[in-house]
C-alpha cells in the first residue's frame, strides 16, 4: 500500500476518532472548547508556517479579495465546528455522522449550481434518493435532521469558498483561525473573569487535552494534504466515507445512541445513494480509460 493511501486513511480514521476525543472534554462548555480549538489550532499552524517558511508568501498572497473570501470561509468553519462539537456532547454522534455522509452529494449540487458542473444522468438518481431519505428522517424525527443539515450545508459550502480561494490548505487555514483567534480569546478571557474557565482549572489532564485540541485539528490536515497529492482524487472520494463511518459506529456501539429501524431506513437510503453515486463514477472514469 502506498504512503499516500496510508495518508489518506490516518486522515481519515483521525477524524472518525474526534468524538471520543470530545467526549473525553464534555465537562468543557462548548463555546470554550470551540474557542480553544481555534487558539491552539492557530498556534500550531503559525509554528508550522514559520518552521516550513511560508510566512512570507502568505503576506505576499494577502490582498482584499483574498481577505473577503476566508472572512466567509472563517465563519463557515466556524460554524460547521460549534454544531460539531456541541452535537458530540449533547448525544447526536449518529446524526452528526449523517452530515458528512450527506456533505459530498450537496457538493456535487453545488458544483452544478455554482460551479456550471454538469450532471450524467445516472448521477442524479443518487442524489434523489439522498433528498428522499433526508425527508423520510424528517417525517419520522417529526422534525429536520438540523444538525446533519447544518453540518452538510456548512461544510458545503466551506468547500465552495475554499475552492475559489487562492491560499493553500495551510496558509489558508491559519487565516481562518487568525481571523476567529480574537473572538476566541476574548470569550476565553470573558470566561476566566466569569469563574467558568476551565483551562488550569480542571486538572493537567483536562489541560493537555485542550491544548491537544489544536494538534487533532490541525494533524489530520497535513495527512490528508500528503495525500492529496500522491493519490487520485478518485481515491480521495472513497476514502472519505471511513470518517462518518467510524462516527456512527462510536455513536451507536460505544456511546449507544439509539438508532430504531425508521433511523436504518432514512440512513440506508442515503447509504445507498453514496455507493451508487461512487460507483457511477467508477464505472465512468473506467469507461474513459479502455481504448476504444
Amino acid at each position: 500500500m502506498n504512503t499516500g493511501i496510508l495518508a489518506a486513511i490516518g486522515a481519515y480514521v483521525s477524524w472518525g476518532l474526534l468524538p471520543i476525543y470530545w467526549k473525553l472534554l464534555g465537562h468543557v462548555p462548548t463555546a470554550q472548547l470551540l474557542s480553544h480549538r481555534i487558539a491552539w489550532s492557530f498556534a500550531f499552524l503559525a509554528i508550522f508556517l514559520v518552521l516550513t517558511r511560508r510566512v512570507a508568501k502568505l503576506r505576499s498572497d494577502l490582498c482584499p479579495t483574498v481577505w473577503g473570501s476566508y472572512v466567509l470561509a472563517s465563519l463557515l468553519i466556524g460554524v460547521n465546528w460549534f454544531i460539531y462539537v456541541w452535537s458530540v456532547n449533547a448525544g447526536y454522534i449518529v446524526e452528526a455522522s449523517l452530515g458528512y455522509f450527506i456533505n459530498p452529494l450537496l457538493s456535487v449540487l453545488l458544483g452544478v449550481f455554482f460551479m456550471r458542473e454538469r450532471l450524467r444522468r445516472l448521477q442524479w438518481i443518487p442524489l434523489g434518493l439522498a433528498a428522499a431519505g433526508v425527508i423520510y428522517l424528517t417525517v419520522q424525527y417529526g422534525r429536520l435532521p438540523w444538525i446533519a443539515l447544518t453540518l452538510a450545508v456548512t461544510f458545503s459550502l466551506y468547500g465552495l469558498v475554499k475552492k475559489k480561494a487562492p491560499l493553500g490548505a495551510f496558509e489558508g487555514l491559519t487565516l481562518e483561525t487568525g481571523l476567529l483567534l480574537l473572538p476566541a480569546l476574548l470569550w476565553l478571557g470573558w470566561s476566566e473573569h466569569a469563574g467558568v474557565g476551565a483551562f488550569l482549572h480542571a486538572g493537567i489532564g483536562s489541560d493537555l487535552m485542550l491544548a491537544g485540541a489544536g494538534l487533532v485539528t490541525t494533524a489530520p490536515l497535513v495527512l490528508f494534504a500528503a495525500a492529496a497529492h500522491r493519490i487520485p482524487l478518485s481515491m480521495i472520494g472513497i476514502l472519505q466515507y471511513i470518517a462518518p463511518t467510524i462516527q456512527f459506529l462510536i455513536g451507536v456501539f460505544v456511546y449507544h445512541e439509539p438508532f430504531s429501524r425508521n433511523q436504518l431506513t432514512g440512513f440506508g437510503m442515503v447509504w445507498i445513494a453514496v455507493l451508487l453515486f461512487w460507483l457511477e463514477r467508477w464505472k465512468f472514469g473506467r469507461s474513459l480509460r479502455q481504448p476504444s
